[in-house]
């Protein structure tokens, strides 16, 4: 079993109580398994109870990487949030961690 880290390398922050995914892959190949495996709902699968709205990907085909926009992610966003994380600025590593198929 693979995971997204294997082929990507990611950024995210935060906009109020929204967090956005940033994974940009390492090569076309390893874009092509991104955009397959990497869907909206896995994402929030992936996250649990931690995004507690929407999740939508956006592709952005030209610099092979993907954006996750995750509403009601950071418990209110920055100065409302107790989390730890509360401008959501490791969330990108989380995701890293996810599990995907063999590549």
């Amino acid at each position: 079993m693979s995971r997204v880290w294997d082929l990507a390398h990611g950024r995210s922050g935060d906009k109020g109580d929204v967090c956005n995914i940033g994974l940009i892959a390492r090569s076309p190949e390893a874009y092509e398994t991104l955009c397959r495996e990497v869907t909206a709902e896995r994402v929030k699968a992936h996250f649990g109870e931690l995004i507690k709205g929407a999740v939508e990907r956006y592709e952005l085909p030209n610099i092979r990487a993907l954006n996750f926009v995750c509403r009601g992610a950071l418990n209110g966003g920055g100065t409302l949030s107790l989390r730890s994380d509360h401008l959501g600025k490791v969330m990108y590593t989380w995701l890293l961690r996810m599990e995907i198929g063999d590549v």
